[in-house]
Order: C-alpha cells, then sequence, then structure tokens
C-alpha cells in the first residue's frame, strides 16, 4: 500500500494535503505538482512517498529550484512504479539516456518481419537496471538538516518514518489529518 502527500510550510505553518501520483510520469511532473500546492511562489514543500514497511522517499522543492531526492532504499523503490519517479539517471549516479540512442537501435531496413530475434540484447534497456540500483539510501542525506531532521537522524529512522519526519518538523498532526 502506497501514501503520499504534501507538506506545505507557510507563514501559518505546515499545510499537509494528500495527493494521487497517478497522473505523475517523472519528477518534474512531481515538483510542478509541488509547486502548484504552494500558497507562495518560494514556499517550500516536502512530497513524502512510503510504500509499507518497504521504502520511503522525500522531494524537496523550494520555489522553482531543482527538486532535492532522498530515497531510504533504491532497490525496494526500484520495483515500484512510484519509486521510480525519484530515481531518476543523476540520482543514481548514471549517464542520463539519451532518447535518440533509443531511435538509432532500431532496425528499421524493411525487413523486420521474418529476422528472428537477436539472443543478445545487452544493449537493449527495459527500464531500471537493477543491477546499477544500490541496495540502500540514495540522495541527498542532507534534505531536511535545515528543518530539523540531521542526516545522521534521517538514516536511522524506523518504520514510521514519514511521521517521526513530520514530528520533528512540528508537523504531525497535519500529516495525520491527510493520512
Amino acid at each position: 500500500m502506497y501514501f503520499a502527500a504534501l507538506l506545505a510550510r507557510t507563514e501559518d505553518g505546515w499545510e499537509a494535503s494528500d495527493t494521487e501520483l497517478d497522473d505523475v510520469e517523472t519528477l518534474s511532473d512531481l515538483a510542478d505538482l509541488a509547486r502548484e500546492s504552494a500558497s507562495d511562489a518560494d514556499d517550500t514543500v516536502l512530497v513524502f512517498i512510503e510504500q509499507e514497511d518497504a521504502w520511503f522517499g522525500v522531494v524537496r522543492v523550494d520555489g522553482e529550484e531543482d527538486p532535492r531526492v532522498f530515497v531510504s532504499s533504491a532497490a525496494a523503490a526500484a520495483r515500484s512504479s512510484y519509486g521510480e519517479l525519484l530515481l531518476t539517471d543523476e540520482l543514481l549516479g548514471r549517464e542520463p539516456k539519451d532518447e535518440d540512442d533509443d531511435l538509432d537501435a532500431l532496425d528499421l531496413d524493411g525487413t523486420e518481419d521474418g529476422e528472428p530475434e537477436a539472443e543478445d540484447d545487452e544493449d537493449t534497456d527495459t527500464g531500471t537496471d537493477m543491477s546499477a540500483v544500490p541496495s540502500g539510501p540514495v540522495g541527498d542525506i542532507r534534505i531536511l538538516d535545515d528543518l530539523g531532521v540531521s542526516a545522521k537522524e534521517l538514516l536511522a529512522l524506523s518504520d514510521d518514518a514519514l511521521s517521526e519526519i513530520a514530528e520533528a518538523l512540528g508537523a504531525a498532526e497535519v500529516l495525520e489529518t491527510v493520512r
């Protein structure tokens, strides 16, 4: 089971809202969704995503800056459609995939119908390459430092990590209203 929520920091404190991620396809889409939830363009918005007992992720969006991401278990998140949103090439330390490479790899010489499939598909990318995904945490471990959750604390969080983060932020009550 998944849980996703937005926490926006305003002048009056934190405001929480639950969110659906069905129409979100990229990290950029997720950042745009977070920005839309902010009452002021410069507000800090945190996106919490959690799959019960498997992994959690925090995306931080500060105004128009690039989103910052932390994922507690990259390997577990890689097996999740929502986790794959967060596991960008940059976060995993890989060279970004060039969409032109996909087109270049296609063999469109007009003889496709009768050709047998090649057995050696090493160059074919069919999603997240699990061998390139670390088993532990990835991303910005200092994502919440200035909000009261140190890197050491973030890495030591328990099964109820999002509630623990919200408690440290002083937003536990507002988060529970959307849970």
